[in-house]
């Protein structure tokens, strides 16, 4: 078989890993890739849908794996499947669940999935006029793509304003923040479950935990993620049956409701509160940085699993008895204005852990930071505690100007 995989990020390296001894699988294409991917197999500079289609078709690509999610909201798959290009991952329309906070806060309304309450709004006098007259803290989201980083707590009036005039007005995100979702804040722990669907049903694996603030103890900007741990240690069976009842099954009520049938992966963001488990919001891929902790304990060939999906196959999906934690290193000034283009050392002294560079190039016979999220370092142990002395013991090798951690990653 020969694979392209779509997307440059540590995310992507923990997928290559995983499938990379895979007898079945002949040759690796990763668009754009990494340092990491670049050893796995041959990294291709190609960003637009049909330079990645004909690529598609010029190498005989077997299967497109999307990571990030802005080429399927862009509609690679319906493009990809006029060719008879086969893709894991949703068409446009359905990538819209994750594309628009609005379509998908609609959907979660109309198929009484638990989610928090929200308003959405195109208008920037409307909105507002709106936050005038909320109870603080207040969420305020972009709805289009922005990388993660499109959300924001306002704990007051004052905050709000700003928000939406730097959505609205200022256009820091772009067209992003155009729209507003504005929704009750929900007070509690977050957790993500990724998901794979056949087409007719979903299976979940086990829960992992995400650390989105820049700084030590969650303070700072929102970022794409600092770290992850799998399986989440707050999330028991009882927030996992309500997550079954309340927010599954009327998801999988919805997609057929909606004729949204897909053959990829569905991601729920979820906050888990006194009042039970709430969904916050859809991704239609694979997350970044929970796949590489999720990847580290699955026992399942990940191929068999793609390919199981396609065929419309129930799948079963089987993890270690074990404890997984990824650490974040990022470039100086993220998430804001990065320093890039540092050699990156150490790698040669790492001896318990698992390397993934996400934004790192190779330049001759080195490695250089060309990114926000530089790399990923990955452990397992019998308790979150052994993998996380692997993992920052490894850690202290690897260095690059102005690279930075976060030191609680795994410490809850």
């Amino acid at each position: 078989m020969r694979i392209l995989i779509i997307g440059e990020g540590g995310r992507e390296s923990a997928l290559a890993a995983k499938l990379q001894n895979d007898p079945r699988i002949s040759k690796m294409f990763f668009a754009n890739g990494n340092a990491t991917t670049d050893v796995i197999g041959k990294n291709v500079h190609l960003s637009e849908i049909k330079e990645l289609r004909d690529f598609a078709i010029k190498e005989k690509v077997d299967l497109t794996i999307v990571g990030p999610e802005a080429p399927l909201v862009a509609g690679l798959k319906d493009e990809f499947k006029k060719h008879d290009l086969k893709v894991f991952g949703p068409n446009q329309k359905v990538a819209s669940l994750e594309g628009s906070k609005a379509f998908s806060k609609k959907f979660m309304q109309t198929y009484d999935i638990k989610t928090a309450k929200a308003v959405v709004f195109d208008s920037y006098n409307d909105a507002k006029e709106y936050v005038q007259t909320q109870q603080y803290p207040l969420v305020i989201k972009a709805s289009g793509l922005a990388g993660g980083k499109g959300v924001v707590i306002c704990d007051n009036l004052e905050e709000a304003e700003a928000t939406i005039h730097d959505f609205m007005i200022r256009r820091i995100y772009g067209d992003a923040g155009i729209r507003l979702v504005i929704e009750e804040y929900l007070e509690g722990f977050e957790a993500s479950i990724i998901a794979f669907s056949n087409g007719e049903k979903i299976f979940p694996c086990i829960a992992a935990k995400d650390y989105k603030k820049a700084g030590n103890g969650d303070t700072g900007p929102n970022t794409g993620g600092m770290g992850s741990v799998a399986p989440s240690p707050d999330f028991t069976q009882e927030h996992y049956a309500d997550f079954e009842q309340n927010i599954l099954q009327p998801t999988i009520n919805g997609l057929k409701g909606e004729g949204f049938s897909f053959k990829g992966i569905i991601f729920f963001g979820l906050m888990v509160t006194k009042n039970g488990t709430y969904l916050l919001e859809y991704n239609m891929r694979f997350g970044d940085p929970e796949t590489q902790v999720l990847m580290a304990l699955m026992e399942n060939n990940l191929l068999d699993v793609i390919q199981d999906c396609m065929e419309g196959k129930d799948i079963q999906l089987k993890f270690k008895d074990e404890k997984a934690v990824c650490l974040v290193m990022c470039s100086g000034g993220y998430p804001r204005n990065i320093e890039t283009g540092y050699e990156i050392v150490g790698e040669d002294k790492m001896k318990h852990a698992k390397l993934l560079y996400a934004g790192a190039v190779r330049k001759g016979d080195k490695v250089v930071s060309n990114g926000g999220r530089v790399l990923n370092i990955v452990a397992t142990g019998a308790t979150y505690d052994d993998a996380r002395k692997k993992v920052y013991e490894d850690a202290s090798h690897i260095h690059f100007d102005y690279g930075f951690y976060r030191e609680d990653i795994g410490k809850f």
